[in-house]
């Protein structure tokens, strides 16, 4: 899941980079309000931790542009600002869950997957090409009977792919979505990734899932033997 993080806090914003990425969430750290809101509105995330003193735009700015937007990431507001006022005005301003500084990093992570259950029950459980199977929340993949087990980052890309139900999906798509790092990652390791999951899901029961994209990048076709 991928987790975008407006924090301009440095020692904050990698501690929270690092302890996400330990837990397996892909995190985009940004330190500014103005950015942050390109980043919220350009891309798909499922959580946003907000700070609400920023350069540029504020965290209730952000928030009041969202929703207004119609947009519903769900969003947990990280502030210093501890007063009751200010938490009450981030919540009635569409945050899903208001935190103050300092945190305990359990109490965090409690509250980000519960926002994250709610939101995964707007999602399939399952996603499917043919009798290839993932679930989601457990990143558990099988073909038929036979279970597959692939790395973290195979399974990301594969994810990734099975939502876009039959949409051809670019390398950069794919970097920007799959990789912490993709700003400084070449776009060779993609194809390399893609290689990998075929000799996985595909070459094994001779089937063709992924298909190659002339021009496009790569999509999920339906199974054939």
């Amino acid at each position: 899941m991928r987790i975008l993080v407006v924090e301009d806090d440095k020692t904050i914003g990698a501690s929270l980079t690092w302890g996400l990425q330990a837990e397996g969430y892909t995190v985009v750290l940004v330190a500014d309000g103005n950015e942050g809101l390109w980043q919220a509105t350009e891309h798909p995330f499922d959580l946003i931790i907000l700070d609400v003193m920023l350069p540029g735009l504020d965290g209730y700015q952000i928030t009041t542009r969202l929703r207004e937007a119609g947009n519903w990431t769900p969003i947990l507001m990280l502030t210093a600002m501890d007063a009751a006022l200010d938490q009450a005005e981030g919540l009635d301003l569409g945050a899903d869950v208001y935190l103050t500084k300092p945190f305990e990093y359990p109490v965090l992570l409690a509250n980000m997957r519960a926002l994250l259950r709610g939101r995964a029950q707007q999602r399939p459980a399952e996603l499917r090409a043919g009798d290839l199977v993932m679930d989601p929340a457990t990143r558990r993949v099988r073909r038929a009977d036979t279970d597959i087990a692939l790395t973290a980052g195979e399974a990301a890309v594969l994810e990734y792919l099975l939502r876009a139900d039959g949409r051809a999906v670019s390398k950069t798509e794919l970097l920007q979505h799959c990789w912490d790092d993709f700003g400084k990652t070449d776009p060779g390791v993609v194809e390399v990734r893609i290689h990998h999951l075929r000799r996985k899901i595909d070459q094994p029961f001779g089937t063709r899932t992924i298909a190659t994209v002339r021009g496009a990048g790569y999509r999920i076709e339906p199974v054939q033997s």
